[in-house]
């Protein structure tokens, strides 16, 4: 006690004292602060990406389109896999409805509710400094009608923080998409198969196969187009259509298992970048870029082989205490022990 109260003493009259200098007074913890910052281990993710970026908006995606520079977009359904996207320089990043299946282990799209998507859409928008971002409106929360849809589109927007919506269908769906463009609200269409509506197309089967299926695809992507849309998801068409349908418009298509005569691409990132076990269906026109599921099973397989033997936590990631605080704390515990 009385050392305590000595150092405390001398601590005072050091810092009260004009003649002394800060690095005096300044104790051990405080003057590392100041060389380094020390985070828990929920610390942010890390810096920003080394190449900045202007932000991605509309006029940005139409002169890519006037320049024929293909769209590159990604689905992203929290922050590090927004985070990633982001610095990897996609142009636009989804919160799809497909992080119904791939974050939230649903059967299908048609389970997520509004509340769950501006949960994500407001994760991935954190991470997000550049690219644009689209959260989808998921089933439900649009069809009874458009003053619904702007309701559900004024939320994933304001409290989703992202810059626009997606929702799927064609010529009926025109007035709903006027609607919310009418309200300033960028609208994204989706065309050709929509997972929402499986059920009533016999199921995740390509579309615009026969001539009249073909004409279907077009009359709906004119339609959107007509209603305001800024651009359009062509899903499971054949890429001949697809680059038919593409040159008929005005607005960039943004093409999945499409072809490559569209506008851009979109993945869902989980497929692309292999994040799944091994034997998971993937559709015909995914292309496996990576096996983070690989990866990721090392490292933890890994970690857990470490900690078994005792090989983990090793000295280096372990914190020091000065050996005569060691040797007073041991003391003092063998003194409560008696």
């Amino acid at each position: 006690m009385s050392r305590c109260l000595a150092s405390s003493q001398a601590l005072q009259k050091s810092v009260l004292s004009p003649k002394k200098s800060l690095t005096a007074v300044t104790p051990l913890w405080a003057a590392r602060s100041q060389s380094q910052t020390r985070h828990s281990s929920h610390s942010p993710l890390g810096n920003p990406p080394a190449t900045q970026r202007k932000k991605v908006t509309i006029n940005t995606l139409r002169a890519l389109h006037q320049k024929d520079e293909p769209i590159t977009m990604i689905t992203a359904h929290d922050f590090p896999s927004a985070h990633v996207a982001d610095h990897a320089g996609m142009d636009m990043i989804l919160v799809g409805d497909s992080l119904a299946m791939v974050a939230l282990g649903m059967q299908d799209t048609s389970e997520v509710v509004l509340e769950e998507m501006i949960l994500h859409c407001r994760s991935v928008s954190r991470a997000t400094n550049a690219a644009f971002t689209i959260g989808d409106l998921p089933m439900g929360s649009y069809e009874i009608a458009p003053e619904q849809a702007l309701e559900s589109a004024i939320r994933v927007v304001k409290e989703g923080r992202v810059q626009g919506v997606k929702l799927e269908g064609g010529v009926e769906f025109a007035p709903t998409i006027e609607k919310i463009v009418r309200a300033g609200i960028p609208v994204l269409g989706h065309v050709g198969l929509t997972p929402q509506r499986q059920h009533s197309i016999g199921g995740f089967r390509v579309q615009g196969k026969t001539t009249t299926g073909a004409v279907k695809v077009l009359e709906d992507a004119l339609a959107v187009q007509a209603a305001g849309c800024f651009a359009v998801v062509l899903e499971a068409v054949p890429a001949e259509v697809a680059a038919l349908v593409t040159k008929k418009l005005k607005i960039p298509t943004i093409g999945i298992g499409a072809g490559n005569g569209c506008s851009g691409q979109v993945l869902v990132q989980v497929d692309m970048s292999g994040n799944f076990p091994p034997g998971r269906f993937l559709p015909k026109f995914v292309k496996q870029y990576g096996n983070v599921w690989a990866e990721s099973m090392k490292a933890i397989e890994a970690y857990k082989s470490e900690v078994k033997t005792r090989r983990y936590p090793a000295s280096a990631h372990t914190y020091p205490m000065p050996p005569e605080e060691l040797t007073e704390f041991e003391k003092m515990i063998e003194a409560r022990q008696v």
